[in-house]
Protein backbone atom coordinates (compact mmCIF):
# COMPACT_ATOMS: atom_id res chain seq x y z
CA UNK A 1 0.00 0.00 0.00
CA UNK A 2 1.16 3.68 -1.04
CA UNK A 3 1.29 6.19 1.77
CA UNK A 4 -0.45 9.62 0.53
CA UNK A 5 0.89 12.63 2.52
CA UNK A 6 -1.02 15.63 1.61
CA UNK A 7 0.70 19.01 2.22
CA UNK A 8 -1.27 21.82 3.20
CA UNK A 9 -0.22 25.80 3.38
CA UNK A 10 -1.32 27.60 6.01
CA UNK A 11 -1.28 31.15 5.46
CA UNK A 12 0.84 33.15 8.38
CA UNK A 13 1.98 29.91 10.35
CA UNK A 14 3.61 27.37 7.67
CA UNK A 15 2.75 24.25 6.74
CA UNK A 16 0.71 20.93 7.51
CA UNK A 17 2.01 17.33 6.53
CA UNK A 18 -0.98 14.87 6.86
CA UNK A 19 -1.40 10.91 6.38
CA UNK A 20 -4.18 8.81 7.12
CA UNK A 21 -2.86 5.57 8.52
CA UNK A 22 -3.78 2.32 7.78
CA UNK A 23 -5.83 1.96 10.68
CA UNK A 24 -7.83 4.94 9.88
CA UNK A 25 -6.10 7.54 11.65
CA UNK A 26 -5.22 11.16 10.21
CA UNK A 27 -1.77 12.50 11.71
CA UNK A 28 0.72 15.33 10.64
CA UNK A 29 3.00 17.84 11.57
CA UNK A 30 2.77 21.25 11.37
CA UNK A 31 6.05 22.98 10.73
CA UNK A 32 5.60 26.83 11.67
CA UNK A 33 7.49 29.26 10.18
CA UNK A 34 9.53 30.01 12.85
CA UNK A 35 11.04 26.57 13.15
CA UNK A 36 8.65 24.74 15.29
CA UNK A 37 7.44 21.61 14.68
CA UNK A 38 3.77 19.98 16.15
CA UNK A 39 2.73 16.79 16.20
CA UNK A 40 -0.83 16.25 15.68
CA UNK A 41 -3.55 13.22 16.02
CA UNK A 42 -7.01 13.67 14.43
CA UNK A 43 -10.05 12.82 16.22
CA UNK A 44 -10.79 9.69 14.97
CA UNK A 45 -14.71 10.97 14.33
CA UNK A 46 -13.65 14.40 12.99
CA UNK A 47 -10.83 14.35 11.02
CA UNK A 48 -10.80 17.90 10.68
CA UNK A 49 -10.87 18.41 14.37
CA UNK A 50 -7.49 18.21 16.56
CA UNK A 51 -7.42 15.44 19.45
CA UNK A 52 -3.78 16.52 20.36
CA UNK A 53 -1.50 18.59 19.75
CA UNK A 54 2.12 17.82 20.85
CA UNK A 55 4.94 20.95 20.39
CA UNK A 56 8.49 18.99 19.77
CA UNK A 57 11.56 21.25 19.99
CA UNK A 58 14.49 20.48 17.13
CA UNK A 59 16.28 17.62 19.16
CA UNK A 60 12.76 15.98 19.83
CA UNK A 61 11.53 16.40 16.07
CA UNK A 62 15.17 14.60 15.19
CA UNK A 63 15.39 12.13 17.82
CA UNK A 64 11.73 11.04 16.60
CA UNK A 65 12.77 11.06 13.20
CA UNK A 66 15.89 9.02 14.36
CA UNK A 67 13.66 6.45 16.03
CA UNK A 68 11.38 6.47 12.64
CA UNK A 69 13.91 6.14 10.46
CA UNK A 70 15.63 3.37 12.48
CA UNK A 71 12.88 0.66 12.99
CA UNK A 72 11.81 1.79 9.34
CA UNK A 73 15.25 0.47 8.38
CA UNK A 74 15.37 -2.35 10.66
CA UNK A 75 11.80 -3.61 9.08
CA UNK A 76 13.28 -3.18 6.06
CA UNK A 77 15.84 -5.64 6.83
CA UNK A 78 13.63 -7.86 8.47
CA UNK A 79 11.58 -7.75 5.13
CA UNK A 80 14.69 -8.94 3.71
CA UNK A 81 15.37 -11.88 5.67
CA UNK A 82 11.72 -13.53 4.54
CA UNK A 83 12.86 -13.14 0.96
CA UNK A 84 16.52 -14.45 1.58
CA UNK A 85 16.60 -18.11 2.77
CA UNK A 86 19.83 -18.23 5.30
CA UNK A 87 20.04 -14.28 5.88
CA UNK A 88 19.50 -12.94 9.11
CA UNK A 89 19.86 -9.56 10.24
CA UNK A 90 20.93 -8.96 14.06
CA UNK A 91 21.79 -6.26 16.73
CA UNK A 92 24.76 -6.16 19.20
CA UNK A 93 25.78 -4.17 21.12
CA UNK A 94 29.59 -3.19 21.84
CA UNK A 95 30.18 -3.69 25.32
CA UNK A 96 32.16 -0.88 27.40
CA UNK A 97 35.15 -3.76 27.81
CA UNK A 98 35.44 -4.38 23.73
CA UNK A 99 38.75 -4.08 22.48
CA UNK A 100 37.45 -2.08 19.27
CA UNK A 101 35.76 0.67 21.90
CA UNK A 102 37.51 4.14 19.88
CA UNK A 103 38.91 2.04 17.27
CA UNK A 104 37.97 1.74 13.40
CA UNK A 105 35.24 -0.32 12.56
CA UNK A 106 37.88 -1.65 9.79
CA UNK A 107 40.00 -2.72 12.20
CA UNK A 108 37.80 -5.26 13.00
CA UNK A 109 38.10 -7.20 9.38
CA UNK A 110 34.29 -8.64 10.34
CA UNK A 111 33.31 -9.02 6.94
CA UNK A 112 36.85 -10.18 5.82
CA UNK A 113 36.27 -12.84 8.89
CA UNK A 114 32.53 -13.60 8.87
CA UNK A 115 31.40 -12.76 5.47
CA UNK A 116 28.84 -10.68 7.65
CA UNK A 117 28.61 -7.22 6.78
CA UNK A 118 27.90 -4.25 9.55
CA UNK A 119 25.15 -1.99 7.57
CA UNK A 120 24.73 0.83 10.11
CA UNK A 121 25.39 1.78 13.75
CA UNK A 122 23.00 3.03 16.36
CA UNK A 123 24.45 5.39 19.02
CA UNK A 124 22.03 7.75 21.37
CA UNK A 125 19.24 7.69 19.08
CA UNK A 126 21.48 8.79 16.08
CA UNK A 127 21.58 5.75 12.86
CA UNK A 128 24.69 5.72 11.14
CA UNK A 129 23.72 4.46 7.69
CA UNK A 130 26.48 2.07 6.06
CA UNK A 131 29.70 2.97 7.80
CA UNK A 132 32.64 3.20 6.22
CA UNK A 133 35.83 1.71 7.19
CA UNK A 134 37.14 5.10 9.06
CA UNK A 135 33.80 4.91 11.51
CA UNK A 136 35.14 4.28 14.98
CA UNK A 137 33.09 2.70 17.76
CA UNK A 138 31.84 3.85 20.90
CA UNK A 139 31.06 1.71 23.98
CA UNK A 140 27.45 0.53 23.90
CA UNK A 141 26.82 1.53 20.16
CA UNK A 142 24.62 -1.79 18.99
CA UNK A 143 25.43 -2.60 15.21
CA UNK A 144 23.03 -3.94 12.89
CA UNK A 145 24.48 -6.80 11.55
CA UNK A 146 23.31 -9.12 7.55
CA UNK A 147 24.66 -12.07 7.36
CA UNK A 148 24.83 -15.96 8.15
CA UNK A 149 23.79 -17.36 11.47
CA UNK A 150 27.67 -18.19 11.84
CA UNK A 151 28.65 -15.05 10.41
CA UNK A 152 26.71 -12.78 13.12
CA UNK A 153 27.68 -14.90 15.91
CA UNK A 154 31.40 -14.30 14.62
CA UNK A 155 30.98 -10.76 14.36
CA UNK A 156 29.48 -10.87 18.37
CA UNK A 157 32.83 -12.77 19.46
CA UNK A 158 34.80 -9.86 17.54
CA UNK A 159 33.00 -7.17 18.96
CA UNK A 160 32.86 -8.95 22.45
CA UNK A 161 36.88 -9.74 22.33
CA UNK A 162 36.26 -13.36 22.94
CA UNK A 163 36.98 -14.57 19.63
CA UNK A 164 40.70 -16.68 19.90
CA UNK A 165 41.87 -15.88 16.93
CA UNK A 166 41.55 -11.82 16.99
Amino acid sequence: MRVRVEQTALPGIGVRHDLMTESGRRLGVVSHRNGRRDLVLYDPDDPDSCQHDIPLTDDEAEALADILGASLMLGQLSGLRDQAAGLLTEQIAIPAGSKYVNKRLGDTKARTRTSASIVAVLRQGEVNVSPDPTFRFAAGDVVVVVGTRQGLDGVTAILADSDPDG
